[in-house]
């Protein structure tokens, strides 16, 4: 099962896509990170628990340019399809 982070706050216009894309590359995860038209962010992703969990902590950071105001994580995400690599959207 694929697990989906919604991020909220200061996160559309800062770098945050960049940010998670090249943090989930690093931990070998798979799938993207999306700007939604609410103003959050979809981190949508596939890999082991233990990358999860890290990905998960830096979404909560955040990078300095951004402000992370909430991270709400749903793992029961429709699986991605075949792609394996991480991309932005």
């Amino acid at each position: 099962m694929s697990t989906r982070f919604l991020v909220s706050g200061m996160v559309q216009g800062v770098g945050f896509r960049w940010f998670v894309a090249r943090h989930a590359r690093s931990l070998g995860l798979t799938g993207y990170a999306e700007n939604l038209p609410d103003g959050r962010v979809e981190v949508l992703v596939d890999g082991s628990d233990e990358a999860l969990e890290a990905l998960e902590r830096l979404l909560r950071a955040g990078p300095a340019s951004a402000q992370v105001d909430r991270v709400e994580r749903h793992a029961d995400a429709a699986p991605l399809q075949a792609g394996r690599s991480f991309d932005i959207r």
